[in-house]
């Protein structure tokens, strides 16, 4: 099973837009350290890390826009039953 994600044998996990907006803001307190530095290679590295935080964004954007659908069709999900899949 997931180390990090709400399953019944890890209620206490979090969703995948909440793992991601995390990881995002993390991503966004390193740039905070390097944007100053105007070494050749934290400017890479901060490029990169430019385009990794505008893909976690849209993919943000599809975690929740699945948590939408997902409770727009099923309702709330309940400890025991996948709204979706096999169990």
């Amino acid at each position: 099973m997931t180390h990090f994600l709400v399953t019944d044998d890890n209620p206490d996990g979090r969703r995948l837009e909440e793992i991601l907006a995390m990881v995002r803001g993390d991503l966004i307190k390193r740039a905070v350290l390097i944007v100053d530095d105007d070494r050749p290679e934290a400017r890479k590295v901060l490029a990169n890390n430019v385009q990794i935080m505008s893909m976690l964004g849209e993919c943000i954007a599809l975690a929740e826009e699945n948590s939408t659908v997902l409770a727009k069709a099923f309702g709330p999900s309940r400890t025991g039953e996948p709204r979706i899949g096999n169990g």
